[in-house]
């Protein structure tokens, strides 16, 4: 295995468009700009120093500590050595139209020795730029690196210098002194950028993260974890576009050594509207109008051409391929880019879209004649096609099926079509959508329930379940404190819990899913159950699976995808919405039914 740090020990920066990964020790190690899903110019973390990384630390440091100033995303790190100590404070403003990184380090005690390391390697780690030293129209010195439509400039208070292939500087700090440094892309074409308000960034981002997080009202033991999830949900949402990236990085493995690397720095339809009701719950309007009108430009056209997932800009291509040169993350093949599952037909996705526009229709948003015809033409085409197979919410590469838990959102999606029509008198088949509503919740009871398993299984004529049924409990398909739903639950806990708290989506050995191989539990769907246990009214239950799942957080509250109990490590792409969001409702749920409890 590579020596590549573990994925918990990096905290995230982000200004709305695209987003770092900083190690504990100062590297910066994951930077795609100006967007989320551009190329990479720092790919280190699927690679090594020489596929680009940006380094400020304090090497000798004999302990290092960090947060995220109050409610932002303000990053602070204090490296504490035998001579003395320094705190370095980063982030990428928000607001100013420029994608910039901002790194100032301060000896606030003695003296320290500091290592600043600049690789630049354009193309996710493959191109070394043309470098050289500039002066700015404002007469600064900088260094400007730059390779066909990409470039980055450095500006410091002190520059490193060029040494084999790389710019690095060491130095000595003594109390009191500072050396800030900016990062700023742009591109090629455009002249040399200049530097901008450095401490004004610094302290505006953190006034608008907290002005933000200050808008939700989170009571309970969990409200850091809470109010941290929503903030990196409003990181992973593009600030112009209104589109939400699944998670900042690609190809982070499944599996450590294995195949299952995959793409997330797109917006998945599902992920999404989950997200929104996530917000939707803690009182955040203005991003579910901002997805709702994303998702109007994205979708628009022939219902039949809708995918699973788009860039952030609405585009549809999404072709997926691999960067042979990079060896991937602990030496885990292929690190692909793209994402071929969205070609897929998942029949789910709209019923986590109509569910979350539902929610947004009682919080007080408005249906447009345009918005209400979007869905009313996806209803249409979903009464055409659901009872086809379908590769379903896990993207099986496997031969597509009836599975259980795209029938149950089917039902929720024409469910909540329908009561649109009926509550607002808007235009619909409304007769033959219930015809059909009334029909997929028949099919789901009929062939998604087992009586040998005892249960509600993956698909018709399995006899294993799977983590998804859980969503069941979240879009009312049936009462939660029905038997059914309980036996379920409780056949899920037994079947698919590996560890205390943490289940898998499914059992590899039982699904064919077209990759092969076994994966670590999933975080949401561990958050799911805590989900399930205190809508059925098992809080204690619940509230003993929240323990375990927020302790998993890593020392500034961010969750990858998946988690690894046997080595405790975390797995997969980071931080993933989907994590975040699941334990966000599942928090909500939980307070409220100790509300329920409460004389």
């Amino acid at each position: 295995m590579s020596n590549q740090l573990p994925i918990d020990e990096y905290a995230v920066l982000g200004d709305g468009r695209t987003a770092a990964l900083v190690s504990r020790r100062g590297s910066v190690d994951w930077l795609c700009l100006p967007r989320f899903d551009s190329r990479a110019c720092f790919a280190a973390l699927l690679g090594d120093a020489d596929n680009g990384r940006w380094v400020l630390t304090v090497p000798d440091a004999e302990s290092v500590t960090r947060c995220y100033l109050d409610d932002s995303f303000v990053l602070e790190t204090t490296y504490e050595c035998p001579t003395g100590t320094a705190v370095v404070q980063e982030s990428m403003p928000l607001g100013d139209g420029r994608a910039d990184l901002v790194r100032r380090i301060t000896c606030t005690r003695g003296h320290v020795d500091v290592l600043h390391e600049w690789v630049v390697r354009f193309g996710y780690g493959q191109y070394r730029p043309w470098v050289q030293r500039v002066t700015d129209s404002d007469g600064r010195p900088a260094i400007h690196a730059i390779a066909g439509p990409d470039s980055l400039v450095l500006h410091g208070d002190r520059l490193p210098k060029a040494v084999r292939n790389r710019h690095e500087d060491r130095f000595t700090m003594h109390s009191g002194e500072s050396v800030t440094l900016t990062l700023t892309w742009s591109p090629s074409w455009q002249p040399v950028a200049c530097i901008g308000d450095v401490a004004e960034g610094l302290a505006a981002s953190a006034r608008l993260w907290r002005s933000w997080a200050a808008q939700a009202d989170v009571p309970g033991p969990y409200r850091q974890a809470v109010v941290r999830s929503l903030l990196v949900l409003r990181l992973l949402t593009h600030a112009e576009t209104g589109g939400i990236v699944a998670a900042v990085t690609t190809s982070l493995p499944e599996t450590f050594g294995g195949g299952r690397n995959w793409d997330y720095r797109f917006t998945w339809l599902r992920d999404a509207a989950l997200t929104l009701e996530a917000l939707l719950e803690h009182g955040y309007l203005h991003e579910t109008e901002h997805w709702r009108s994303w998702l109007l430009r994205a979708v628009a056209g022939d219902a039949v051409d809708m995918q699973i997932m788009y860039r952030l800009d609405g585009a549809r291509e999404l072709s997926e391929r691999t960067l042979d040169h990079l060896p991937g993350y602990a030496d885990s093949k292929p690190v692909r880019i793209g994402n071929a599952a969205s070609g897929q037909v998942q029949h789910d996705v709209l019923g986590e879209v109509m569910c979350a526009l539902e929610m947004a229709r009682a919080a007080g948003i408005e249906e447009t004649p345009t918005s209400w015809a979007l869905q009313r033409n996806l209803i249409d085409h979903l009464v055409e096609t659901w009872r086809e197979p379908d590769a379903g919410i896990w993207e099986s590469r496997g031969r597509p099926r009836a599975f259980t838990h795209s029938r149950a959102m089917t039902w929720a999606a024409l469910d909540r079509a329908v009561k649109a029509v009926e509550a607002l008198g808007v235009p619909g088949d409304v007769d033959r959508w219930r015809a059909e509503r009334d029909a997929a919740h028949a099919d789901v009871l009929a062939h998604g329930w087992s009586d040998a398993a005892g249960s509600f299984v993956q698909y018709p004529g399995a006899t294993h379940t799977d983590a998804s049924l859980l969503q069941m409990f979240q879009v009312d398909f049936l009462p939660p404190t029905d038997p059914r739903m309980l036996a379920t639950l409780d056949a899920i806990r037994k079947e698919l819990e590996v560890s205390p708290g943490l289940l898998l989506r499914y059992r590899a050995d039982k699904t064919d899913d077209g990759v092969g191989g076994q994966e670590n539990p999933f975080l949401a769907c561990s958050f799911w159950l805590a989900d399930a246990l205190a809508r059925a009214d098992r809080v204690d239950e619940a509230r003993e699976v929240l323990d375990v799942l927020v302790g998993l957080t890593n020392d500034v509250g961010l969750l990858a995808e998946q988690y690894d109990p046997e080595h405790r490590r975390m797995a997969g792409n980071t931080p993933q919405a989907l994590s975040h969001l699941a334990l966000v409702r599942a928090v909500h749920q939980y307070e409220l039914a100790q509300r329920r409890r409460t004389p």
